[in-house]
């Protein structure tokens, strides 16, 4: 999983960085445009959103990592936004967006082909749980990165929506090990 990770965001630097007009220092741009409230909100509507469906689909596997794995759990915590969340926006978002603009569908079309893309890139889980949850957060990924105009605040959202899927016990969906052939 995360050989193909790195290989595609490095594929993604490679083609970003030869985007006409694109600089790096964009990816800055309106950093700080997010409220706390905003995020808190987000917090507490994602994990009341993912205790309730880890207790109504697999009640046994809820907070499994935090009982019986804390220490993987940390390492998650500290390791997902770097190397999942990041490297995916720069693809999902980032070069979607920058690189491929001009082909686009204009307004909700983009938003709703930029969650498809998202989604269809996670099929490997053959999970139509993960298939959901990730065109759901393609659409609020979407949002952070175009409607608030940040990089940064896309890839905030996606950590925290990836480490609460782990601390919850979704991750058992998104676990690299439950990728099956022919990925």
């Amino acid at each position: 999983m995360f050989p193909a990770l790195f290989g595609f965001t490095g594929l993604g630097i490679v083609l970003l960085h030869g985007t006409s007009g694109f600089q790096w220092s964009e990816l800055r741009y309106d950093w700080a445009n997010w409220s706390w409230r905003e995020l808190a909100l987000f917090l507490v509507v994602m994990s009341v959103f993912c205790v309730a469906l880890i207790q109504v689909i697999r009640p046994d596997a809820a907070f499994f990592l935090l009982r019986r794995q804390p220490e993987l759990l940390v390492a998650i915590w500290i390791g997902y936004p770097l190397a999942s969340a990041l490297p995916q926006e720069l693809l999902f978002r980032t070069l979607f967006f920058r690189r491929y603009h001009a082909i686009l569908p204009g307004g909700r079309g983009a938003y709703l082909l930029n969650a498809a893309v998202f989604s269809f890139a996670h099929l490997m889980y053959w999970s139509w749980i993960v298939a959901a949850m990730t065109f759901a957060g393609g659409l609020l990924f979407t949002w952070a990165y175009r409607k608030r105009g940040s990089f940064v605040y896309a890839v905030i959202l996606h950590a925290i929506a990836g480490n609460i899927i782990f601390a919850v016990g979704l991750g058992i969906y998104f676990y690299s090990g439950n990728v099956q052939r022919p990925f």
